[in-house]
Parts: C-alpha cells; sequence; structure tokens
C-alpha cells in the first residue's frame, strides 16, 4: 500500500503565476524528493512560445497534521528549501510585497533541472498534510 496523495494544478496561465494544491493521506509510507512541480509539464508562455525552466517559491499555505514536509529544490545534491513542522498550520511569504521579488529562487546548482521536491518526515498511519504553492514561473532564453 503506499500514502493517498494528490497533485492538483488551480492555475497554469501560461505567463507569469502557478498555483499547484498537494494533498497525501499517510499510511505510514511517506514520501521521499518526490517532484511535485515538474517544470518540464507547465504551460509554455503564452507570448513568446517559451518553456518554463524554474519557478520561484512565492507563498506557501499549509496544514500539517501528525507529519510535516520538507521542500527541496532538484539538482545532483537537491537544495533544502525549508522545513514545515508537523502538527502546524501556517501561511509563508516568501516574496517582499505586491511587486517586489524575489521569492525563494533555485538555486540548486549542478544538475538543476527546475523541479520542486518534497520529503515527507516523522509520518505514521493516518497523518495528513494539505499544501497550497503559489510560485512564480521563469523560462528558458531563446535557442
Amino acid at each position: 500500500m503506499a500514502d493517498a496523495v494528490t497533485s492538483q494544478t488551480i492555475l497554469d496561465d501560461g505567463g507569469r503565476n502557478l498555483v499547484m494544491k498537494f494533498t497525501n493521506i499517510s499510511d505510514g509510507t511517506g514520501e521521499s524528493a518526490v517532484a511535485k512541480i515538474d517544470v518540464s509539464g507547465l504551460t509554455v508562455n503564452a507570448v513568446t512560445g517559451q518553456a518554463c525552466n524554474r519557478v520561484v517559491l512565492n507563498r506557501l499555505w499549509f496544514s500539517n497534521v501528525g507529519m510535516g514536509f520538507q521542500l527541496l529544490w532538484n539538482a545532483d545534491s537537491n537544495v533544502f528549501i525549508c522545513q514545515a513542522p508537523k502538527d502546524w498550520t501556517d501561511t509563508w511569504d516568501f516574496s517582499m510585497g505586491m511587486n517586489d521579488l524575489p521569492g525563494i529562487t533555485n538555486n540548486a546548482g549542478a544538475g538543476v533541472n527546475g523541479d520542486l521536491l518534497l520529503t515527507t518526515n516523522d509520518h505514521t498511519s493516518g497523518d495528513t498534510y494539505s499544501v497550497l504553492v503559489w510560485a512564480l514561473k521563469h523560462y528558458a532564453n531563446p535557442s
């Protein structure tokens, strides 16, 4: 058996914004470095046709019951972003105001592919998380 997980794209506007929701009802198995945002599958830029190659983490809303989770940037050696503690509900705003970026940029280094990964911790059967991520999309330079 495995954890019951869902991923839902709420907004992928073909421009700047990406909003996604992730849930998990654990059977005790947990998740390890699972790609929650796969940039290769996101909508291309509606104006330029460029593919998204990275996202910037702008805001995070979450509710954890029993377990916590870590977010990481995918690379040869994954880069730790943050730890959301178990039995905690919160909203984290990584932006610096309405139009003042940067948020948390992807600085994963060698082997970076732009994806956002999630790893659960302290998970036991019946634990849950619900996560809403608002990210800003960045696009590859034209070749």
